[in-house]
């Protein structure tokens, strides 16, 4: 390697002297008809190519002998290393040192060139080994939250599916070994086993709803039937939904005067102030209040807030509880209501962000605990012609 470059290094000092001859060649012939300050340049910018192809060597060398070629060819008496005039003794001095000046600054920005090419390379390198860096981390990021959702779903199967599918096939075997018995089941107790089949096939049915719901929105497919109405409808038919949940606790309606109507899905957002009061009801203790707030907004945004006045959620855990199978803590006991799966909140974010809002956490009144807030948009003039396909379902399970 090191032999090659030595040669290389001499190659480029025999072009360059080379050149130098092949230009003194051509020029000879044209003496009479040019004077010698043309010639002069003729070599100064032969010693600039020399520098930015070669570099400064080559350059220092192509300088001298253009210098000597100039005097001994070009400047009287000609073929001779004498001046007689005193001005061409300037011209040549004059024409030497523009030489190596010349030569040397474009060798020099030839170099500066060759190194800033050199850090962009190392830094177009350095990028690239980054970016790697990053994919390597995020598709092993992605594989721990895989792994991680992974046995948040499996837990989430092993009870919420296995939990009712043992209730159903006891209730189902003791009605079919009832014949079978010296002492029948009366007819209230059949009764209470065939409204526990039905309870917990409906916790099935809505457990599947779930994960296919909260898939849909994940794939980026729910689609919205958007209508104009009022918060105080949608309100109400969340409500009628939830008046089982809320048999035990105290509820206030606070909806600000003269509320705009809203262009939304109201199945939809109705659906997500029934999750947050499933929630709510879940881990307020009985006979405590229950809050549904609606004001106006900045931005032509219509909020709606549900608070309690349970525990609340620690606020290290306020963006968490929108996740996937999160849980941030059992029911209180005694209360007779099941955790939940942790999907309620997740898909009631996919449905407040299909519609333009936000949805977030707070503290309750008086900091004495929750308040979930989300919006949605006041909406717009435009028609609603368009064909859509209206959210079928939407999760009747909580979080």
């Amino acid at each position: 390697m090191t032999v090659k470059w030595i040669h290389s290094r001499w190659a480029s000092y025999v072009l360059a002297t080379v050149a130098i001859g092949v230009l003194t060649t051509l020029l000879i012939p044209l003496r009479s008809e040019i004077n010698t300050t043309t010639v002069g340049f003729a070599f100064l910018l032969l010693v600039v190519a020399v520098a930015i192809i070669w570099g400064s060597g080559p350059a220092l060398l192509a300088s001298v002998v253009g210098m000597l070629c100039y005097n001994f060819f070009f400047l009287p008496p000609i073929y001779k290393f004498t001046i007689a005039d005193p001005q061409n003794w300037v011209a040549l001095t004059a024409f030497f040192i523009t030489a190596l000046a010349v030569g040397q600054l474009s060798a020099r920005a030839k170099r500066r060139a060759e190194e800033a090419e050199a850090g962009r390379a190392e830094n177009r390198r350095l990028y690239e080994e980054l970016q790697e860096a990053f994919e390597r981390a995020s598709e092993a990021e992605a594989l721990r939250r895989s792994e991680r959702i992974k046995s948040a779903l499996l837990d989430a199967v092993t009870h919420d599916l296995r939990t009712p599918l043992t209730s159903i096939k006891g209730s189902a075997t003791l009605l079919l070994e009832d014949g079978e018995q010296t002492e029948a089941f009366t007819p209230a107790e059949q009764k209470t086993m065939l409204r526990l089949i039905s309870d917990d096939a409906d916790r099935l049915d809505s457990f599947v709803e779930s994960i296919v719901d909260l898939a849909r929105i994940e794939a980026g497919d729910i689609k919205l039937s958007r209508n104009w109405g009022s918060v105080e409808e949608i309100i109400e038919a969340a409500l009628a939904r939830a008046e089982p949940l809320m048999r035990q606790h105290q509820l206030k309606i606070l909806v600000e005067n003269e509320l705009p109507v809203i262009r939304v899905d109201a199945r939809a957002v109705a659906e997500v102030i029934y999750t947050l009061l499933d929630n709510a009801t879940k881990y307020a203790p009985a006979g405590t209040c229950i809050t549904i707030k609606a004001n106006r907004a900045p931005g032509e945004m219509v909020q709606i807030s549900v608070m309690d006045e349970g525990p609340g959620i620690p606020r290290h855990l306020r963006q968490r509880v929108f996740e996937k199978f999160v849980h941030i803590g059992g029911a209180p006991i005694g209360s007779g209501r099941p955790e939940g799966i942790g999907m309620g909140l997740s898909i009631a974010k996919g449905i407040v962000d299909a519609h333009g809002g936000l949805i977030w956490i707070g503290d309750g009144e008086g900091a004495k605990g929750a308040e979930v807030n989300f919006t949605v948009p006041v909406g717009d003039d435009e028609s609603d012609t368009s064909p859509t396909r209206a959210v079928e379902r939407l999760a009747h399970n909580g979080e």
